[in-house]
């Protein structure tokens, strides 16, 4: 029987067959030595073949994926971590304030999408925390992303047009939500879709972060239409390893530039007669995005600028 995962545990699974039952399954252990390099050989969205042994269901085979995406794994650095397999579409949960998403966090997930070719939106949530300066703020970080292409949301889970908003976008389709712990994930996802009665948390007031409220990732059916994985808030986002050269195609404005630069091995940093340089420097392509493309061509880790309330 085929089946697609919506939950996993680490060793233990739930498969949904094709007629809407859920089955709890184990991995079968030949999958297991297979040489795969991440945590978890299975991931919320694979199709798996399972086989019932002796009243035991097993995964004996992951079907080919269509896309996945995936991190590396912070304190296993030689090997990653599928988030999640099979989606549509990606969106980023983003904060200004308790806690704060970063610039190079965002950028950081984004050149994961585009790695895979998953259309990632950007959802900024808690609007109505933000004072005037604070949506001002706001503001112009949509505009860096949204000038590059990106599709970027205003919402509040409290604002019943908003959540009908993001419910059109979601519709009929397979949906990753992934952000930090404490951006209100589960809140807005109730607001979604309030039969799921997710657990929700609260912010720690001495560091303004998220404590954890979803351990494992998990597929859910919406009733509109679709499904969503909800996923466990993700404190860094360590990028899979990537050629130097490879890292400015996931820019999409470096990409469109990149045939005008004099060298075909052009890395935008001090060469000359570098299209992407030229472009920084008259306003085209902004500071933010180049600083953040420079630190990853160099390993460094981005942090733009803390936002204070």
């Amino acid at each position: 029987m085929n089946g697609v995962v919506t939950k996993s545990t680490g060793s233990n699974y739930v498969v949904k067959l094709p007629d809407g039952t859920r089955i709890d399954c184990k991995l079968k252990g030949k999958i297991r030595l297979e040489g795969r390099k991440s945590t978890n050989p299975i991931a919320v969205g694979d199709v798996v073949l399972i086989e019932n042994n002796q009243g035991e269901y097993m995964i004996t085979q992951i079907k080919t994926r269509q896309n996945y995406i995936i991190r590396k794994s912070i304190n296993l650095s030689k090997q990653v971590q599928i988030i999640a397999a099979n989606m549509d579409q990606a969106f980023l949960i983003c904060t200004l304030v308790a806690p704060r998403t970063s610039l190079g966090f965002i950028d950081r997930f984004l050149i994961t999408a585009e790695a895979y070719r998953i259309p990632a939106t950007l959802v900024f949530n808690k609007c109505d925390l933000l004072d005037e300066t604070a949506l001002a703020y706001q503001a112009h970080i949509i505009s860096i992303y949204k000038n590059i292409g990106y599709t970027c949301i205003e919402v509040s889970a409290f604002n019943a047009n908003e959540v009908e908003g993001l419910k059109k976008l979601l519709s009929n389709k397979t949906t990753l939500i992934s952000g930090h712990s404490g951006v209100g994930k589960s809140t807005l996802i109730n607001a979604i879709e309030p039969n799921l009665n997710l657990k929700t948390g609260t912010i720690s007031a001495a560091h303004l972060k998220g404590m954890h409220t979803t351990t494992f990732a998990e597929m859910f059916d919406l009733s509109f239409g679709g499904q969503i994985i909800d996923t466990p808030g993700i404190k860094e986002l360590g990028l899979v390893e990537m050629r130097r050269e490879e890292v400015g195609h996931y820019f999409p404005e470096i990409r469109n530039l990149m045939n005008a630069c004099k060298f075909n091995n052009c890395l935008h940093e001090n060469e000359p007669h570098c299209a992407v340089t030229a472009a920084v420097r008259a306003g085209q392509i902004t500071e933010e995005r180049y600083s953040s493309y420079i630190g990853i061509l160099n390993g460094e880790e981005m942090d733009w600028k803390a936002w204070e309330i």
